[in-house]
């Protein structure tokens, strides 16, 4: 059995830290339990702590899963540690000088976002690998002794050791990292343990990215795992896995991505149960949206950058917009109406909260049109002050020149128009038509929007699985735990020996990550072991990454897919080995449910749409059942969500009470 379950009887516990709530979600066998509680910026753990107490009795053993945006807003905020980044002589730039792409491709000057080590904090070390990590110039112990005395001179709270070719050979760094260990008592962050791949810039970004945050992560989860009283504390990794709190405290650039990542795990696997394997996930939070494409899986990338900083490793293919509930709108010099990136976050929030905000948000947008019930806030725990957003849209409207509804429905639509364009960036500017996807939304204000960007995207359907507010941790009770291992080897297919080779490589990484599978709590048994091969023809700068058997033919067939051509009298170049050992995830068991009988108790609301007001039914989602069908316009309420459907849509319950949205006719 996986560590994340190693006892059936085990509670476990998942947690999603976001901009405006916390999201927590018990798992007992037979049952799952939720709760929604304010964020605490200033520190997260207070927050994470608080929920625990109050979702956990207090003697009850149980496992947390956590989703942490810690190290994500450390680099957005660029309040992470000094680093010094220890390199080879006359290489200390390579982390400046980055690749020639233009980030403003229109701009005359471009600018880049300064690197996260000073020039002052970059110290050069003699001695020199080549690429097949043989010893062109010797690492001499002077070298080393003179290299440990310049980094502990410059008393950083973090270390970061990347030298050329270290993939292919690890001595160097190795030496360099004890010489710095002996008289320095900081995290170290050694590129060949972290990132053993080619490409010395990704890798030296990587390495330093993971320095960066290693010191607050370290102190965070350090506390997490001490105050928490739980038996073991897991943490939602990039690449949709979960991974052992003591990696993630060494390792904490694997969760840049953390919540989101949840996210689609959660969103695949009830899009799946309702019926779609193909689907767009789409999840509005309170200060941004992630989208991502999910052609029968999640699809991974390791070309991804977190402000600027490249880091390579692999993660979930999530495309990010300043788009959530609490995006402020305002006028900008031109007089045109803007909204996000800007938000007003968990504290004070929208005006509607009634804490202080004073600027129009997408929520306050939605409570004045009447799509967001001042009334069934939390599931009616708590209440809404539309009051408070008159005044501050008035102003708006005026700047505007029209009517506060026609601005509210403004706002709405200027929100919609930027998560559209990212929407379209995962799927149609990659070749997938939307038509063959239903989107999935999830959010706390995911499922307000959804009707209207299926409409616009052009996609099958629109689904919004249970506790939609609450998926990002829920995805996390769905995922597996894993393990990756990788190493670059620059192997022709054009040379005899290269079967032999990569059997060899691959054996050396499977029983490294196995290893440490087993030693994290994993049960041989359980394992499953995939091995992928990063690949090109020779010549090519960048990758495709395919299944290792028979991965000659897969790379000409993939190839051809995704550009149109295919080379078969070109050698091909097998770059990177990759392994990935996953365990299963927890038993989660939905048993279908019995079909609804009658209809349904509706209230009748108004609400402004399209510029005039109309009825609207309301009701609340634990009285909607399967075989439940309701032509809109109509909302649905519950705890974590709040879900609109618009006139000319319907609303069906399938047997595990997924809600689809479909357009009529």
């Amino acid at each position: 059995m996986s560590q994340a379950h190693e006892n059936a009887s085990t509670a476990v516990v998942a947690v999603d830290t976001g901009g405006t709530f916390t999201d927590l979600v018990l798992w007992r066998p037979g049952g799952l339990s939720t709760l929604k509680i304010p964020s605490t910026p200033t520190d997260p753990s207070e927050a994470v702590l608080e929920g625990l107490r109050t979702i956990m009795p207090e003697r009850e053993r149980f496992i947390l899963l956590h989703g942490s945006t810690v190290a994500t807003n450390a680099l957005l905020e660029r309040r992470g540690a000094r680093v010094v980044l220890v390199t080879n002589r006359g290489f200390e730039d390579v982390i400046e000088i980055g690749r020639q792409n233009r980030p403003q491709l229109y701009a005359l000057v471009g600018h880049r976002p300064p690197p996260l080590v000073a020039r002052e904090d970059r110290v050069g070390v003699d001695g020199r690998l080549g690429p097949r990590g043989e010893v062109v110039a010797e690492l001499s112990d002077g070298a080393l002794a003179e290299v440990a005395q310049a980094v502990a001179d410059r008393a950083p709270e973090a270390v970061a050791v990347c030298l050329l070719h270290a993939y292919a050979n690890p001595y160097h760094e190795r030496a360099v990292a004890e010489a710095i260990a002996d008289g320095l008592d900081v995290p170290l962050s050694i590129s060949s343990e972290l990132l053993p791949e080619f490409r010395e810039y990704e890798r030296t970004s990587t390495t330093v990215v993971n320095a960066y945050v290693a010191p607050l992560m370290s102190r965070y989860l350090g506390r997490l795992s001490h105050e928490a009283r739980a038996e073991r504390v897991t943490i939602m990794g990039s690449s949709g896995g979960a991974i052992p709190v003591e990696r993630a405290q060494r390792e904490p650039v694997h969760t840049v991505l953390s919540g989101p990542a949840g996210g689609v795990v959660g969103a695949l696997d009830w899009a799946r149960r309702a019926g779609h394997d193909r689907v767009i996930t789409f999840d509005m939070g309170g200060t941004s949206t992630d989208v991502s494409l999910c052609p029968g899986r999640p699809l991974s990338t390791r070309e991804f950058e977190i402000d600027g900083q490249p880091v390579a490793v692999p993660v979930i293919d999530i495309h990010t917009v300043g788009a959530g509930g609490g995006s402020l709108a305002r006028l900008d010099a031109g007089g045109a109406l803007r909204v996000g990136p800007q938000s007003a976050g968990a504290d004070p929030g929208p005006i509607c909260y009634g804490r202080g905000g004073t600027g129009v948000t997408v929520t306050d947008a939605h409570v004045w049109l009447g799509r967001l019930p001042a009334d069934a806030f939390l599931g009616g725990e708590g209440r809404l002050d539309r009051e408070r957003i008159r005044a501050p849209l008035a102003r708006l409207a005026d700047g505007l020149g029209i009517t506060p509804e026609a601005a509210a429905e403004g706002i709405l639509a200027v929100a919609d128009t930027a998560m559209e364009r990212a929407l379209r960036v995962i799927s149609v500017e990659r070749g997938y038509d939307p038509a063959d996807f239903a989107v999935a939304a999830f959010g706390g204000a995911g499922a307000l929007h959804v009707a209207e960007l299926t409409r616009r995207l052009g996609a099958a359907r629109a689904l919004v699985p249970p506790d939609p507010g609450l998926l990002s941790a829920y995805g996390m009770l769905a995922s597996p735990v894993s393990r990756e291992a990788s190493r670059t080897v620059l192997a022709s297919s054009a040379d005899p020996t290269v079967d032999r080779l990569l059997t060899e490589v691959f054996d050396e990484l499977e029983e490294r990550a196995t290893r440490e599978m087993l030693a994290e709590g994993a049960a041989s048994g359980d394992l499953v072991v995939e091995r992928w091969i990063d690949a090109r023809y020779t010549g090519q700068s960048f990758e495709l990454r395919v299944a290792a058997h028979d991965w000659i033919e897969r790379f000409h067939a993939s190839h051809l897919e995704r550009y149109g051509y295919e080379r078969r009298d070109t050698p091909l170049e097998a770059v990177t080995l990759r392994v990935v050992v996953n365990a299963p995830p927890l038993p989660l068991e939905h048993q279908e449910l019995p079909p609804s009988p009658g209809t349904p108790p509706l209230t009748q609301t108004e609400v402004f749409y399209a510029g005039e007001t109309v009825r609207s039914g309301r009701v609340w989602r634990r009285d909607l059942g399967p075989g439940h069908e309701i032509a809109g316009p109509l909302i649905v309420q519950e705890y974590s969500a709040t879900t609109w459907v618009p006139p000319e849509w319907r609303l069906t319950v399938d047997a595990y009470g997924c809600l689809h949205l479909v357009e009529d006719a």
